[in-house]
């Protein structure tokens, strides 16, 4: 289960406080972002486990991981699935980075990232989220907004970014 401070719709735009969250990872393992202060946060939203876009954006920040590492930041996925499905996505695909387990849709609320409108409403409803990613900087301000990531190049995109 994951916990947000800061439930809200409004997507954090750059130069705004990243909403705090508290969320358990594909490990078991809690995290909050107060835990990455002093170091670069990629937060990724994506729709869900397994997909072609998803897997294809999982594999490309999995495969540039170490130069995102290099460059002082971590990364962290974040769907609504719950640990025993991104377990299996993580195994499946080798994925060198936690994975949250939102099931409750807190943290998505907190980031703004289900969406508005009848879309929205059906997005939320089959526990899929927009695929947005959010670049946060070591004070914990949101850097970037990258809001139709290139699931096929996104380690790039990052990398260009941070």
């Amino acid at each position: 289960m994951a916990r947000a401070t800061t439930p809200t719709s409004a997507r954090p735009r750059p130069g705004d406080a990243a909403p705090a969250f508290s969320a358990t990872t594909t490990t078991g393992e809690r995290v909050k972002l107060a835990d990455f202060r002093g170091r670069k946060l990629v937060l990724y939203f994506y729709p869900m486990d397994d997909t072609p876009g998803c897997t294809a954006q999982a594999c490309s920040l999995r495969d540039h991981n170490a130069e995102i590492t290099a460059k002082g930041a971590a990364i962290l996925g974040v769907s609504a699935q719950d640990e025993q499905s991104h377990q299996r996505f993580t195994q499946k695909h080798r994925l060198n980075f936690p994975l949250i387990a939102d099931t409750d849709k807190r943290v998505a609320k907190a980031y703004g990232v289900l969406g508005s409108g009848v879309f929205g409403l059906a997005r939320s409803l089959m526990g899929a989220y927009e695929r947005v990613t959010f670049i946060i900087d070591e004070r914990g301000k949101v850097a970037h907004v990258i809001d139709h990531p290139d699931t096929g190049g996104h380690g790039e995109e990052v990398l260009r970014l941070i």
